[in-house]
């Protein structure tokens, strides 16, 4: 089959374009606002950008707390969801009002971090400590700005529990991390295989 966007007339009983870029890393967006409020909030349009220097990006489906507190104090943490924390991390997904802290609704502990004042993960296997370098909403084809709000961050501090750590790497088989699939669906990587990249 072959679909042209614009008219988005697939046929198929749900939109296919988030199934097929997948699986996605999940961005746990921890944020403080301007009051001292916290906000935990997952968000599957988010990645690593660079190494040099350490940039990781997300992208929020409008202006929500995260954006709003990101707006206020230039500062995020991004905690690393693993399967264990999955069912913890689904519950932040809720619509709460501004004020109420996702880390109490779901039973987590929110560590501010040693650079940033935003809160992470008490309970994640890792976590990164992230200064805003930009934020912008991005434009379609037709040069209109969407109603998205991309937000890039630098990590600045990097926090790993010693139990994550095996042979001197950050151990996946170990960790096991989620990925957003499609419509509700997940994968963990509990089978991690190794490549090593071809020499010529």
């Amino acid at each position: 089959m072959f679909y042209s966007t614009d008219t988005n007339a697939h046929g198929l009983s749900h939109d296919p374009f988030k199934a097929i870029v997948s699986p996605r890393p999940i961005g746990w967006i921890g944020t403080q606002a301007g009051d001292g409020s916290h906000n935990l909030a997952p968000y599957s349009f988010f990645n690593a950008i660079c190494d040099v220097p350490k940039l990781v990006m997300f992208s929020s489906g409008g202006r929500k707390d995260s954006v709003r507190n990101i707006e206020e104090t230039g500062e995020f943490t991004a905690s690393f969801v693993g399967r264990a924390l999955s069912e913890a991390m689904n519950t932040t997904s809720a619509m709460v009002p501004h004020g109420e802290s996702e880390f109490d609704l779901a039973g987590l502990t929110p560590v501010v971090g040693q650079l940033v004042a935003a809160p992470y993960v008490g309970e994640a296997f890792a976590a990164l400590e992230c200064r805003v370098t930009e934020s912008f909403r991005p434009k379609g084809l037709d040069g209109e700005m969407s109603n998205n709000y991309v937000v890039i961050g630098q990590v600045v501090g990097i926090h790993i529990r010693e139990e994550a750590i095996r042979d001197g790497r950050f151990d996946a088989g170990l960790v096991r991390p989620i990925g957003r699939m499609g419509y509700m669906d997940y994968c963990d990587a509990g089978d991690v295989f190794e490549m090593m990249r071809p020499k010529r």
